[in-house]
C-alpha cells in the first residue's frame, strides 16, 4: 500500500508547469513552480513545518504549548495544519488589507485570529508585529514562530524548493523569479541555485510602498518609500532577516493594478488558479522579458491560491471600484449597456413642471422631447436654469414652447471617436439607437467614465 502517514508528508515536490499563452511575447522557455500543490495551497506549508520542527528540535516548542505569529494568512495556514497534527493551539495576528477568505481559512483550521491595522509603522504597538510580540509575552507556554527573522524560513528553501528546481529543469534554469516579502523562498531557494550555478539571476519582484529595491540599489532605507498598497505578499517596510541581498541580483518593483490584472490573466489564459503574489510575479516578468533570449529558461514560484482572492482581484465590483478593470469600450452601444431598460422622454404638448419632475425622479440632466412617435427636440437642466433664473417661463409652459433641437442621433456601432465628436461640437449628449430598437443618451459623463 502506498499511503502518507499524515498531512504533512505531502508538503513539497510540487510540480513545474510550462506557461504558454500568458508568455508568448517572452523568448525564453517559462516555467510555473506551482506551489498551490502543497496541503495548505502555498509554499509556506515547507517553512512553517521547517520553522515548527527545528523550535521543537531545540526544545522552544514543547507538547501543549500555543504558537504565535503576525502572518498575512499563508504562513498561518502553514502552521495551522502543522499544529493540528502536533497538537499545538494558534494565534495569528493578520493586517486588515488581508482577503477575508484567509482569515475565515485559518479559523477553519481552529487558529484565534487578531486582525490589525495596516496603516502604522511595524513598531506601532497596534501593528500586526507588535500585537504578535505582546501575545507571546502575555501567553504561557508559547512560542512565536518569526517567519521574517527566523533563518529556518530560508533554510526550508534551500533544502527543498532549490533542489526541487533544480532537479525538474536538469539544471538549466537562467533565472528565478520570486515575489519577495519574508524574503524566506527567494534567498533559501537562490543560494542553492547559485552554489549550483553562479550565473544565474535571480530577480525579486517588490511593489510600490516597499523599501526592498531602493535599499538594495542605494544601500539606504528610505521612510519616505513606505505608503499602503494593496498587492498582498510580497513587499515589507523593514528588512527582514531572511532577506539576502547579496543573492538577489534586482529587484522590480509592480503596480497594484499590474499585479491584480495579471492574477486574473493567469488563471484565463493557462488555467492555473493562483493569487496575487504570482500576478506580481507575471508583471515583473512582463517588465524585464526585454532581458530574455531565446535560450533562458526562467521559473517563476507561483506562490499561493487563487480561493483566497475571491473578494478581491476575482470580484469584478472590488476591481471596478480601484480602477482596476480594463474593459474595452469600443462603439456606441458599449458606453450604453449598464444604463436603464428605457429611456426617458417628455411629450412636447406637456408643461415643463412635468419635465421638472422626471429630471428630478431619475436623476438625469437632459430629457428627449417626443412629438408623433419622433424626436423633436431636447430639454437639459442648464437651459432650464437660465430659463426660470432670467423668469421667462414657469411650471405650465408648454415644453415645445421652449426645448431645444434634438440630439444627433448614432448608430450602436458607431465608434466612440465619432460619439466624442459630437459631444465636442457643442451638443451635451446624443442618442443612440440598439439593435432593438430602442434609444439611449450617451452623455458627456458616460464617456469621461469609460476612458
Amino acid at each position: 500500500m502506498k499511503y502518507c502517514n499524515n498531512i504533512l508528508e505531502t508538503i513539497g515536490n510540487t510540480p513545474m508547469v510550462k506557461l504558454n499563452k500568458l508568455v508568448e511575447d517572452i523568448p525564453a522557455i517559462v516555467l510555473a513552480k506551482v506551489e498551490t500543490f502543497n496541503p495548505g495551497n502555498s509554499i509556506k506549508d515547507r517553512m512553517a513545518l521547517k520553522m515548527i520542527e527545528d523550535a521543537e528540535k531545540a526544545g522552544k516548542l514543547k507538547p501543549g504549548y500555543t504558537i504565535i505569529e503576525g502572518t498575512s494568512g499563508n504562513t498561518g495556514m502553514g502552521l495551522a495544519i502543522a499544529a493540528i497534527i502536533k497538537g499545538y493551539k494558534c494565534i495569528f495576528t493578520t493586517t486588515d488589507k488581508q482577503s477575508k477568505e484567509k482569515v475565515d481559512a485559518l479559523k477553519a483550521f481552529g487558529a484565534e485570529v487578531i486582525v490589525c491595522p495596516t496603516n502604522v509603522d511595524p513598531e506601532d504597538p497596534r501593528s500586526y508585529y507588535s500585537v504578535s510580540t505582546r501575545l507571546v509575552n502575555e501567553t504561557p507556554n508559547s512560542w512565536k514562530a518569526n517567519q521574517y527573522d527566523n533563518l529556518s524560513n530560508s533554510i526550508a528553501h534551500y533544502e527543498q524548493t532549490g533542489p526541487e528546481i533544480w532537479e525538474q529543469t536538469d539544471g538549466k534554469i537562467t533565472h528565478l523569479v520570486v515575489g519577495v516579502g519574508t524574503g524566506g523562498t527567494i534567498c533559501g531557494a537562490g543560494k542553492y541555485l547559485k552554489e549550483k550555478n553562479p550565473n544565474i539571476k535571480i530577480w525579486g519582484i517588490d511593489t510600490y510602498g516597499s523599501v526592498f529595491k531602493k535599499y538594495k540599489e542605494t544601500g539606504i532605507f528610505d521612510k519616505n518609500e513606505i505608503y499602503p498598497y494593496i498587492t498582498e505578499g510580497i513587499g515589507e517596510d523593514f528588512l527582514p532577516l531572511n532577506v539576502d541581498f547579496s543573492l538577489i541580483d534586482h529587484f522590480e518593483k509592480v503596480s497594484d493594478k499590474d499585479a491584480a490584472l495579471f492574477t486574473r490573466e493567469i488563471v484565463k489564459k493557462e488555467g492555473i488558479f493562483v493569487g496575487n503574489s504570482a500576478g506580481a510575479a507575471i508583471a515583473g516578468l512582463m517588465q524585464l522579458k526585454d532581458q530574455l533570449t531565446k535560450d533562458d529558461v526562467v521559473v517563476v514560484i507561483f506562490h499561493d491560491h487563487g480561493t483566497r482572492y475571491l473578494g478581491k482581484m476575482f470580484n469584478d465590483d472590488w476591481m471596478r471600484e480601484r480602477g482596476f478593470l480594463q474593459e474595452e469600450f469600443k462603439t456606441a452601444k458599449d458606453l450604453v449597456k449598464d444604463h436603464p431598460a428605457a429611456l426617458v422622454t417628455i411629450g412636447s404638448g406637456e408643461p415643463v413642471g412635468n419635465a421638472i419632475e422626471k429630471l428630478r425622479k431619475y436623476g438625469i440632466s437632459q430629457i428627449p422631447v417626443i412629438k408623433n412617435n419622433a424626436f423633436e427636440g431636447v430639454l437639459d437642466e442648464s437651459h432650464l436654469f437660465r430659463l426660470i433664473v432670467g423668469e421667462n417661463i414657469n411650471a405650465n409652459t408648454l415644453v415645445e414652447d421652449v426645448m431645444l433641437p434634438p440630439l444627433p442621433e448614432v448608430s450602436s456601432d458607431d465608434s466612440i471617436k465619432k460619439v466624442t465628436k459630437y459631444i465636442n461640437h457643442g451638443h451635451r449628449a446624443v442618442l443612440v439607437r440598439l439593435e432593438d430598437g430602442k434609444y439611449h443618451i450617451i452623455t458627456q459623463l458616460d464617456i469621461i467614465s469609460n476612458l
